[in-house]
């Protein structure tokens, strides 16, 4: 999984954290590491714990919970 999540406003307004790792869809709580960001987040390090709390495959919706964990300078 490759994703970044941008910032859209407050403290970190146009800041980004972005995450790069293998997410095994099938175990309750994954663990996936942060790799950087850009911004308040720039050369940021961690990790974020996913969760799904509901899919439909069939149309290709999910909604997941994303706890982050992040070291930024």
């Amino acid at each position: 999984m490759a994703v970044s999540y941008v910032f859209t406003g407050g403290r970190y307004n146009g800041s980004s954290v972005s995450v790069l790792g293998r997410n095994p869809t099938g175990a309750s709580i994954r663990e996936v590491p942060i790799l950087g960001g850009t911004g308040a987040f720039r050369f940021a390090r961690g990790y974020a714990l996913t969760s799904t709390y509901s899919a439909d495959f069939k149309n290709g919706v999910a909604i997941v919970e994303y706890n982050m964990y992040v070291l930024h300078h």
